[in-house]
């Protein structure tokens, strides 16, 4: 077991390694292995192209027959942009092949398994399950919900506050913690805010990485439609920019960020965007991942609701204070310490400087 679970970390790794690049498709990789030693390695680049499987078959060409490939998802058995991976581990005679985690799309679930062991090939399931699964965080979790996976992320300073009493935040963390901000929004499908950031801070909401990065679909929460037509989101030529709205917004303005290519969403007659009906619908477009960087309200908001599965809370050195300096999440004040919300599996990690906490609200 321990042989296997040294390869299926190989696989981990090939896959993790296309972090970003891979929606709405999940991270992928496989190893072959004949004699005690790798012949063949893949992983899934980019949706649309081959598979892991098939990457590591062809680099082990005639060394394929015989051999144990190992790969982190099970081999789809069906044929969607590319045919399905079964088939390729068939015809080139691959003798036992062992997963990682069962594929819970609506097209697999467990029919490549299946098809495998049809044609007499031993299936070894579950090395390394965990891991492979929180791998693909967002793909299980749009797979079961048919919604995002949603990573609340916030900077504050010791004292939790994220910008002064005058609406000043930069910049609270330092360069490296920024710098991963610019990560993290690479390996997500979009990146929400509320109206007030866009007025306050006139933000890009880019990934702005060297050489370069995924620029996430960007969406604004803006019930009345106030977003200025001038404003840096407007420009879709950088990346896409949805507005989520109601019933009540300004018609005329509407049309305006129409013309200039923004995406403009109405969830209903509600004063507020229905945070429920929004996550349907980005859900329903694709969008497996969704970080949210609003302030203090959009923040609660989503909390409140229970629409957060994921924190991560950037921390810097420095004490603000000031009664009215804003914080990171504002709302209703609760009376009791247990109405609380705890996080789970905390991980922390430093930038230079500053502390960054990672957990988990839901299992």
């Amino acid at each position: 077991m321990k042989a296997h679970e040294d390869w299926m970390r190989l696989a981990l790794d090939l896959a993790g390694a296309a972090t970003g690049q891979t929606s709405p498709n999940p991270m992928v990789g496989a190893v072959v292995v004949k004699n005690g030693k790798m012949v063949g390695m893949g992983s899934h680049l980019k949706a649309g192209t081959e598979h892991a499987e098939v990457h590591a078959i062809n680099m082990a060409g005639r060394e394929a027959e015989g051999s144990t490939i190992y790969v982190t998802l099970e081999p789809c058995n069906h044929t969607g942009r590319t045919p399905p991976c079964t088939e390729k581990l068939i015809a080139a005679g691959v003798r036992r092949v062992v997963i990682g985690t069962t594929d819970p799309d609506e097209n697999v679930q467990g029919r490549g398994i299946a098809r495998l062991r049809e044609a007499g090939i031993e299936v070894i399931e579950g090395v390394l399950a965990a891991e492979c699964q929180a791998l693909n965080e967002a793909y299980f979790f749009h797979r079961r919900t048919g919604k995002p996976f949603v990573t609340l992320k916030t900077a504050m300073t010791l004292d939790g506050k994220i910008a002064t009493v005058t609406g000043d935040s930069r910049w609270i963390t330092g360069e490296a913690a920024r710098e991963h901000v610019h990560v993290m929004r690479h390996r997500h499908d979009a990146i929400l805010v509320g109206i007030r950031t866009v007025l306050c801070d006139n933000p890009r909401l880019t990934a702005r990485l060297v050489p370069g990065g995924n620029h996430p679909v960007r969406v604004v929460l803006d019930s009345h439609l106030q977003t200025p037509l001038d404003a840096a989101i407007t420009k879709v030529d950088e990346a896409p920019t949805w507005i989520f709205t109601t019933d009540a917004r300004d018609r005329e303005r509407e049309q305006l960020l129409l013309a200039k290519g923004v995406r403009v969403i109405s969830t209903g007659a509600a004063p507020q965007v229905d945070l429920e009906k929004m996550l349907d619908i980005l859900g329903k477009e694709g969008i497996l991942s969704l970080m949210i960087e609003g302030g203090g309200t959009v923040n609660a908001a989503f909390l409140r609701q229970g629409l957060v599965q994921k924190v991560v809370a950037f921390i810097a050195p420095k004490l603000l204070g000031g009664q009215d300096s804003p914080t990171s999440f504002e709302g209703e004040n609760p009376s009791l310490m247990q109405s609380s919300l705890s996080l789970r599996d905390v991980r922390v990690a430093q930038f230079d400087q500053d502390i960054c906490v990672t957990g988990y609200l839901h299992a």
